[in-house]
C-alpha cells in the first residue's frame, strides 16, 4: 500500500523540526563559544594602529634598567628596585626628621626612578608582544630579547629578583611589603614572554634564565616576611598580590600557586572586599575613591582572566553571599560611562584623569556578552600619558591576554 500522505507529511514535519531545533542549539553554542573571539578582533582593530605604531616606537629603544639610576637614600645596591612611597612628606615640624603622611597627595620630589624604569619595560614588551601577535614578525622577538636579556640575565645590568627598598620612606624605613604593588608592571612582560616563548627565533637559553628569574621573584613574594604581609593587605594591595604571583606563576607553570591564588579570590578576596552591591568599601573610604575603585576592580578582572579554566571558571564564582565579579562591574560601569554620576567623594587629585580605557571594560564584555561595555571601552583613551594613571594601569595591551 502507498504510505499516508498525512502520516509522510508529519514524518517530514517532524524531521525537519529537529533539524531546526539542531541547528539553533549548535548556533547558541557558536556564538557563546566565540564570544571571547569576537571581542578580541573589535578590540585587535581598534587598537592595531596604536600597537603598531608603539612597536616600531618600542624598536628604537636600548635598555634602561634599574642600574641607570640610583638614589642616596637607598640602602640596597645597584641591582635593587628602590622607590619612595607616594604619599609621604617632610614634617614642618621637624625638618630633618622622618617624613609624615599625606594620604592621597603625591610627592614630587620623591625617588620614582626604578618605578619608571619598569613602566618603560612593561611598555616596550607589551608593545613588541602585541605586534607580534598581529603580524608574527620575529624582529618584535629579537628586539624584545634584548630587553629581557638585560632585567633578568645580564650580570651588569640585571635586576634582583626582589624587593626590598620598595616605598621607602626618608628616615623612617629602608622598604616596605607595601611596595610589591611597584612590579605590577611586570606582569605584561611575563604575559609578553607567553605570547613569544614558541617563536622559531626564540633563545631558548635566555627563556630558561628569564623563567628562573620569576621563580625566584615568586619565592620571596611568597616566603619573605614583606611578601607575606602584602598578601594579607585587605584592600587593593592584596589584591595586587594575588595578580601578579597568579601572572608570574602562569608564566613558570607553578600550579601550586595557580590554585592558592583562586582559593585566596574565592575565600579571601571577593568576600572580604565586596560589598554586597558589589563596591569596594575600603577603596571608597580612600581619599581618591574613584580612582581606587577602577583600580581594585581592574585587578580583580584580571584575576579572573589570568585563573579561569573550564574546571574553574572565577568568572561565574560566587560566593555564598552573592558577590561576583559581574556584581562588581554592573557597580562600577555607570560611573564609567557618566562619571557625573558619580555619588561618592572626588578623588582629591587627578579626579579628570580618570576613567581611562579599564581593562574590566574589555574582559567583562567578553566574558558576559555585554556590547555597551565593549563599545564604552572604545570611546575611552587607550593610550594616557598622565603618570599617575599609567602607574595605576598595568594593562594597557589588552589583546596579549586573551
Amino acid at each position: 500500500m502507498p504510505p499516508n500522505p498525512i502520516k509522510k507529511w508529519i514524518w517530514r514535519f517532524f524531521i525537519m523540526e529537529k533539524r531546526t531545533i539542531y541547528i539553533i542549539c549548535c548556533l547558541f553554542l557558536t556564538l557563546t563559544v566565540s564570544a571571547q573571539g569576537t571581542v578580541k578582533q573589535q578590540v585587535t582593530e581598534t587598537l592595531r594602529k596604536q600597537i603598531l605604531s608603539q612597536a616600531d616606537w618600542a624598536m628604537k629603544q636600548a635598555p634602561v634598567t634599574v642600574t641607570a639610576s640610583s638614589s642616596i637614600r637607598s640602602q640596597g645596591t645597584i641591582h635593587d628596585f628602590y622607590s619612595e612611597g607616594d604619599y609621604w612628606w617632610p614634617d614642618p615640624a621637624n625638618p630633618d626628621g622622618p617624613y609624615i603622611q599625606k594620604d592621597g597627595l603625591t610627592n614630587p620630589d620623591n625617588f620614582v626612578a626604578h618605578r619608571l624604569a619598569v613602566i618603560r619595560f612593561s611598555k616596550i614588551i607589551g608593545s613588541l608582544a602585541s605586534a607580534y601577535v598581529l603580524t608574527n614578525n620575529p624582529q618584535y622577538v629579537a628586539q624584545a630579547s634584548k630587553h629581557l636579556e638585560a632585567w633578568f640575565v645580564n650580570p651588569a645590568t640585571r635586576m634582583n629578583p626582589s624587593l626590598l627598598y620598595a616605598q621607602a620612606i626618608t628616615r623612617k624605613v629602608s622598604g616596605r611589603g607595601i611596595g610589591i604593588i611597584d612590579t605590577i608592571h611586570l606582569m605584561e612582560v611575563a604575559q609578553g614572554i607567553i605570547k613569544m616563548e614558541k617563536a622559531a627565533n626564540i633563545d631558548k637559553k635566555l627563556l630558561a634564565d628569564i623563567k628562573n628569574w620569576f621563580a625566584e621573584y615568586l619565592n620571596w613574594l611568597t616566603t619573605h616576611p614583606y611578601g607575606k604581609e602584602e598578601m594579607e593587605a585587605k584592600n587593593n594591595h592584596g589584591t595586587c598580590w594575588v595578580m601578579q604571583v597568579a601572572s608570574f606563576a602562569k608564566l613558570t607553570n607553578n600550579q601550586n600557586l595557580l590554585e592558592f591564588c583562586r582559593n585566596r579570590y574565592k575565600t579571601v578576596l571577593l568576600p572580604r572586599q565586596m560589598a554586597a552591591n558589589g563596591s569596594f568599601p575600603l577603596e571608597l573610604g580612600r581619599t581618591k575613591p574613584y580612582g581606587y575603585s577602577l583600580f581594585n576592580l581592574d585587578a580583580m578582572v584580571m584575576i579572573c582572566q589570568i585563573l579561569s579554566t573550564e574546571q574553574d571558571n572565577l568568572w561565574e564564582f560566587s560566593t555564598p553571599e552573592g558577590q561576583t565579579i559581574k556584581k562588581g562591574i554592573e557597580f562600577m560601569y555607570p560611573y564609567v560611562a557618566d562619571k557625573s554620576k558619580w555619588s561618592f567623594k572626588q578623588d582629591v587629585m587627578y579626579w579628570n584623569d580618570w576613567p581611562v580605557a579599564q581593562p574590566f571594560l574589555v574582559f567583562g564584555a567578553a566574558n558576559f556578552q555585554q556590547n555597551n561595555w565593549l563599545q564604552t571601552w572604545k570611546s575611552l583613551e587607550h593610550n594616557p600619558t598622565t603618570e599617575e594613571v599609567i602607574r595605576n594601569l598595568p594593562i594597557r595591551n589588552p589583546i596579549i591576554w586573551f
